[in-house]
């Protein structure tokens, strides 16, 4: 049996939300709570007694649909765990991310937040309706933001509810649900955009991206076409073609539209080591060079530029060099000062040589998790373990 506060909790939750709830039923591990759309979320009381056969019971419960799976816990789920749902393709919100939700919704007293601090000036000019529409709009660009579309569609869906003809709530959906690959809703929540608004960009890119989604990436490079036709100003589109160039490998093309936004955004070093990979690919293996210098100089940071690298087929980066030891202490009474004859060679610890030894965790997930605003799934590599210490070395007497 949950205890009182956590059913209040989930609960309160829920109401802010909006959700619309089918069914709810008690668990040991918590409370599961179905909603119309066949969502189901898990709301995990004590996440250190979730176990592997809990996780695959949920898979069960949504037909093993892992994007209708949303697993939520004030706490930790542990990690394992956490990548059995990801894996299966459901969603995590736990710990930090479980707090700023609370937090977002005005139930973070109910987490042990402090009150929330005063609204943001300007906002009082709103009328109280446009100001709610407007704080969910940015709740749910901020999950999508985080990767976490599952909440992100529930924001959308709840603006869509407060205005039905508000596009922008509607296109939110239909990229919700696409990046939960759920392609036929998708499809119908761009169409009825478009059906309010038949000139809707945003509505266009999407229905193009279902195409690409689906396999059909010849149809969804038209698309994109079609619309720079229209305008080639269109950034966004741009972004999503050269992704689907990517995709495809079209590598001379995919340079010549790099190179198109790259007079926009010249100092965008996300967009210089995509022009990088393009010119690697086309035979400039020294110009690639020099552009990936320039993507560092940028400020690419490390992990970014190595991440890219793999998905991109292009060699990892450099490793940086170490961060400086920080100064010794100055003596003090109990501490005494170094000897003033040096202490013979130490051996080399085997732990520190092991790990300039290993190998670098391969990236493997695709381009989509670029700059650009693609929706494919992600997976995380493996690193690997450390070797034993060694043995400490024998101190020199001063003569």
């Amino acid at each position: 049996m949950v205890q009182a506060e956590f059913a209040q909790l989930v609960t309160d939750l829920l109401e802010a939300i909006g959700e619309s709830m089918a069914a709810v039923r008690q668990v040991s591990e918590g409370m599961l709570v179905r909603t119309e759309d066949q969502f189901l979320y898990a709301f995990v009381e004590n996440p250190d007694e979730v176990s592997l056969e809990f996780i695959l019971r949920l898979e069960a419960e949504v037909g093993n649909v892992g994007a209708r799976l949303v697993v939520l816990a004030a706490g930790r789920l542990p990690l394992a765990l956490r990548q059995e749902v990801e894996r299966r393709g459901g969603s995590v919100v736990d710990g930090p991310r479980f707090h700023e939700l609370a937090r977002a919704l005005g139930l973070g007293a109910l987490v042990g937040d402090s009150p929330p601090s005063a609204p943001a000036p300007g906002r009082d000019r709103l009328l109280p309706s446009a100001r709610q529409l407007d704080d969910v709009m940015v709740r749910a660009k901020t999950w999508a933001d985080w990767g976490i579309p599952a909440l992100a569609l529930r924001f959308y869906q709840q603006a869509k509810e407060m205005k039905p003809e508000f596009t922008p709530a509607r296109v939110g959906v239909g990229h919700s649900l696409l990046a939960l690959g759920l392609h036929k809703e998708a499809t119908t929540a761009f169409d009825e955009a478009l059906a309010i608004d038949a000139g809707n960009v945003d509505a266009r890119i999407g229905r193009a991206a279902v195409l690409g989604a689906t396999g059909r990436t010849d149809e969804e490079i038209q698309g994109y076409r079609h619309l720079l036709r229209e305008d080639p100003r269109r950034r966004s589109v741009r972004a999503h073609l050269i992704a689907a160039l990517v995709d495809t490998q079209a590598w001379a093309e995919a340079r010549a539209e790099l190179e198109a936004m790259l007079e926009a955004a010249p100092d965008d070093p996300r967009l210089r080591l995509l022009h990088a990979a393009t010119l690697a690919h086309t035979g400039e293996g020294s110009a690639a060079l020099r552009e990936r210098e320039r993507a560092r100089s940028l400020g690419l940071p490390y992990e970014a530029e190595k991440a890219l690298a793999a998905q991109l087929g292009l060699p990892p980066p450099p490793p940086p060099p170490p961060a400086p030891a920080p100064p010794p202490p100055p003596p003090t009474a109990e501490t005494p000062a170094a000897p003033l004859v040096a202490e013979g060679p130490r051996e080399p610890d085997d732990a520190a040589v092991a790990s300039r030894l290993a190998p670098e965790p391969l990236a493997t997930s695709r381009a989509a998790s670029q700059s650009m605003p693609r929706t494919r799934p992600r997976r995380k590599a493996r690193t690997g373990k450390p070797a034993s210490r060694g043995r400490k070395a024998k101190k020199g007497r001063p003569r």
